[in-house]
């Protein structure tokens, strides 16, 4: 571990290690359940129910085969892989398999909260209905969070429906998903190819959930720019920004470092509306030429309610811990950024407000305070021990 000093000399920042990383409680907004698979696990499914379009069928090969397709810079081809990993979800039995180890896997990582998106529509090609699919994926999930218990884990999962914006079914979704808000549903989503797909074309959808007081977010701002944004929010109505990442496009920076924010971007920040950032998954689509340039850093600074998370696991290679690494090999962020990142992520979490609060309170600060006082104590070792020499 290394660290940051002050004027005077004294330590008062510390960049964590891959280990405390790990072990820091983090909350993720948006990952998609059908992007996280483990590679053994497709493996499996694809054989019991006879699917025969893997491109490999050795797990290690597998997951290779993700990373590397999903590195294409383009967002339609990396849409592409989720045709292997819906495949195999197509029974209440492979929906609550995968849902069960997505939550043990979070939980072995950190997580203490995640909102999982899922569409639905994707998983009726054996005859589940909308409704089987939502209870069979609540149920797996429920599985997952006891299992992360016994091995000593804590982590509360909630799920987000999925329109595909390309289709016609987002009021349907938006129905379903208003059923079974209090039934371990916690929102509504809309994803899909931006481009030619603008959020508009599902008012009906958006109009509703607002009309019952539920809580939505809109992919918006990743492949596609301003217009995406400005719809989502000014139209739509949308309560976070899935990645968001090009309101960048509405900041100036100056040669001497003074920074302009146009009147979108003003909105975002002064409104405290939440972008969930996916730093790996946007340089894989090319929203981002790389971490040092990816716009969370400017965010960051400028104090715009950012939040980090995976977005598809599978396809990134990647974990919640593994982003961290990254933003803190990038940018220097330390167990005070982390947890930053992490509060801003609870606040707008679409659980009751108390809930909210608890969480903050009893597992989030505790758990960084007592990350950030270890180097306290090994200081203080370090100490005795010149001494005794």
């Amino acid at each position: 571990m290394t660290s940051q000093t002050t004027k005077a000399g004294q330590t008062d920042r510390e960049t964590p290690s891959a280990e405390q990383i790990r072990r820091a409680p983090k909350v993720l907004l948006h990952d998609h359940l059908d992007g996280g698979l483990r590679p053994g696990t497709i493996v499996d499914l694809a054989r019991e129910s006879g699917y025969e379009g893997l491109p490999e069928t050795d797990p290690d090969k597998l997951g290779i085969w993700f990373r590397e397709a999903a590195d294409s810079g383009s967002l339609p081809r990396y849409l592409e892989t989720f045709a292997h990993t819906c495949a195999v979800m197509q029974t209440k039995e492979s929906l609550k398999r995968v849902a069960a180890e997505c939550a043990e896997d979070l939980a072995e990582d950190g997580v203490v909260y995640a909102e999982i998106r899922y569409a639905p529509e994707q998983h009726l090609e054996n005859g589940l209905t909308l409704e089987e699919v939502v209870e069979a994926v609540n149920e797996g999930f429920r599985e997952g969070e006891r299992r992360a218990k016994a091995n000593g884990h804590r982590i509360r999962v909630g799920a987000l429906l999925t329109a595909m914006r390309h289709a016609a079914r987002a009021l349907e979704i938006a129905e379903l998903a208003n059923r079974y808000r209090d039934l371990g549903v916690v929102g509504f989503d809309i994803a899909g190819a931006e481009a030619g797909f603008p959020p508009t074309r599902h008012l009906d959808a958006f109009e509703y959930l607002k009309r019952e007081n539920n809580h939505f977010t809109i992919h918006a701002g990743e492949a596609f720019g301003l217009p995406s944004i400005w719809q989502a929010l000014q139209w739509c109505g949308a309560d976070r920004l899935g990645h968001g990442v090009r309101i960048i496009d509405d900041i100036q920076v100056a040669d001497d470092g003074t920074v302009k924010l146009g009147r979108l971007a003003s909105y975002v920040r002064d409104k405290r509306i939440p972008l969930e950032m996916c730093p790996s998954s946007n340089l894989q689509t090319g929203a981002a030429d790389s971490y040092a340039e990816h716009p969370i850093g400017l965010l960051r600074k400028l104090h715009f309610r950012a939040t980090v998370n995976t977005d598809n696991r599978l396809m990134s290679g990647t974990s919640m811990s593994r982003e961290f690494e990254h933003l803190v090999g990038t940018f220097g962020y330390t167990l005070d950024d982390m947890q930053w990142f992490t509060v801003n992520a609870m606040k707008s979490a679409f659980i009751p407000f108390d809930e909210r609060l608890a969480m903050i309170s009893d597992v989030i600060k505790p758990g960084y305070a007592e990350l950030k006082s270890e180097w306290l104590f090994r200081q203080t070792a370090s100490t005795r021990a010149s001494v005794g020499s």
